[in-house]
């Protein structure tokens, strides 16, 4: 099941070939066929019989779906890789070598938002807030100038019912005035690294570390809006950005965790798993990352055990990623066991050794670790993953901690069940949409409505507010597209190693495209799955 599972993610809203027909994937082929038949004279009677048939063969499609659950421990690809062309594993540390529990949010959460009430001046009143996990979802985008947060998919439209001014939802009307309808210009969206820069108005939500940021800037937004307090959007942004970013650098995070490290770090005894297995297939391994270096070593010594340095033939903290992966100027600097920054010059690195800043040219140049014999493993997809694949031509891999909980759900009887039925009521309005009368397009506008309320019902069963992080209503986030670039492989965490062995190929499953679904209507349309609106009785008198 998992090899199957791994294969599928990217289709696995894609229903069988009874439920495909259901969605309409038969319409080029059988349109022009229903157009040359004579309408029946009881129009509602026809369509509504149609829908109930429709209802009914959906509800038999069920049992079937539900017997090919997806496994949320499987590995899923992008692209093609086989494990035994790899020599090398990069590691990223936070939430990938390390998972932290949900109190490391509210932590953030608290230090920033006291942060603004200090030392930037904000009201006090804003303490009333707390975090609320439930809130936001990674990858959404922040309109910094209107000081809205949103859901936008792969093509750049906005997903109306996500756009949120401080905690409420804005009026579809109201944002497609805002926006002359939903599409959002190249020019305004985020640049590369998802920042908003040199006149990108828009603000890429990507890391785990920031679901704490998003919910405090709707927060604070939020009071100021209910008090009618007039301020600049752009300000209250670098403000909690900033405030955010003190977080980290200041040590308040690092401190906190690590006084009290079993409350805020998940124990992961798989890790040392996975790191244990890779040693003894005889593979490389080595550790980038951003943290400092007495905070990745309490941490790796709590989830892997005093002797993790032994695992790593190179450690480098404090690396500045994404400049890491571009800046050639920087040298390395040895850190030794006070944490002392020596000033020798670095001609190797050694294993045993922790590394600070450096860069990967002089990394790649003192190790020869280069090309596709590389995968690197992260959890942010431009800063750990973006460059080394489109510059460097290393493998990556993305850990995605959602992915678990969001399969657990898509596995579910109720979701089958509406997303079986969403589909095959969207075929049914496809395909009926060529009657023309009132009484027909009086009961499309039904349709119309109830298809409307299943696509909201759709997106609270993953988030109440913005939905899955990997589709909007119909296509594939933006999160999603950024994700399908630059990772050539996808997982909830490094766990999920264990179910392969280290020769295992992944190959990415062959979805088709719309204008290959085609090919499946040959049979849909002679009757072979018999879906009751490709069945169209009516004959010509």
């Amino acid at each position: 099941m998992a090899a199957a599972a791994a294969r599928s993610l990217l289709a696995a809203r894609a229903l069988p070939a009874a439920a495909v027909a259901a969605a309409g994937g038969a319409a080029p082929y059988c349109t022009v066929a229903r157009q040359q038949r004579r309408p029946p004279p009881d129009m509602r009677s026809y369509l509504w019989s149609r829908y109930r048939e429709a209802k009914r063969v959906t509800k038999e499609l069920v049992p079937s779906i539900m017997s090919n659950m997806l496994n949320p421990d499987a590995i899923f690809s992008n692209n093609e890789m086989s494990l035994s062309d790899i020599e090398i594993y990069g590691f990223d540390y936070d939430y990938t070598l390390v998972f932290y529990s949900k109190h490391l949010h509210t932590l953030i959460f608290n230090a920033a938002r006291d942060l603004l009430i200090n030392e930037h001046r904000y009201p006090a009143e804003i303490r009333k807030y707390d975090y609320d996990p439930n809130f936001a979802i990674r990858g959404l985008h922040y309109d910094v100038h209107r000081a809205l947060l949103m859901k936008i998919d792969a093509f750049h439209y906005i997903q109306l019912g996500t756009v949120y001014r401080g905690l409420s939802v804005v009026p579809d009307e109201e944002v497609i005035a805002m926006y002359d309808g939903s599409h959002v210009p190249l020019e305004q969206m985020s640049d590369f690294y998802g920042k908003s820069s040199q006149g990108n108005t828009m603000k890429q939500f990507m890391d785990i570390f920031s679901l704490p940021e998003m919910t405090l800037l709707s927060c604070v937004n939020e009071y100021f809006l209910k008090n009618n307090i007039d301020y600049e959007p752009v300000h209250l942004y670098k403000d909690v950005k900033d405030s955010i970013r003190d977080v980290h650098i200041k040590g308040i995070m690092y401190r906190a965790i690590e006084a009290d490290i079993e409350k805020y770090i998940c124990y992961a005894e798989q890790t040392r798993a996975v790191l244990a297995k890779l040693a003894d297939h005889g593979k490389k391994m080595f550790l980038i990352t951003n943290s400092p270096s007495s905070f990745v070593d309490k941490g790796m010594k709590f989830i892997v055990g005093k002797d993790w340095r032994d695992l790593f033939d190179v450690v480098i903290v404090q690396a500045d990623k994404p400049n890491f992966f571009n800046d050639k100027r920087r040298p390395f600097r040895k850190v030794n066991e006070r944490g002392v920054l020596l000033w020798d010059k670095i001609h190797k690195l050694q294993k045993g050794q922790i590394y600070k800043q450096g860069n990967l040219y002089e990394f790649l140049k003192l190790t020869g670790w280069r090309g596709s014999k590389v995968l690197y493993f992260g959890d942010h997809i431009y800063s750990d993953l973006a460059d080394l694949t489109l510059k460097h031509g290393w493998r990556t891999g993305a850990i995605i901690p959602e992915l678990r909980s969001e399969i657990k759900i898509m596995n579910t009887e109720k979701y089958i069940q509406t997303m079986t039925w969403l589909q095959t009521l969207t075929g049914l309005l496809e395909h009926m949409q060529v009657h023309r009368d009132p009484d027909s397009q009086m009961i499309l506008e039904e349709w119309k409505k109830e298809r409307k309320e299943m696509r909201e019902m759709n997106r609270n069963f993953f988030n109440a507010q913005f939905g899955s992080l990997f589709r909007t209503d119909e296509n594939p986030t933006y999160f999603l597209r950024r994700l399908s670039r630059f990772a050539d492989i996808y997982m909830a965490s490094l766990s999920c190693l264990l179910n392969y062995e280290p020769d295992y190929t992944f190959y990415p499953r062959r979805t088709p495209l719309q204008h290959e679904l085609p090919g499946w209507s040959d049979q849909l349309c002679t009757g072979t799955f018999r879906i009751p609106f490709l069945q169209e009785t009516v004959q010509i008198k």
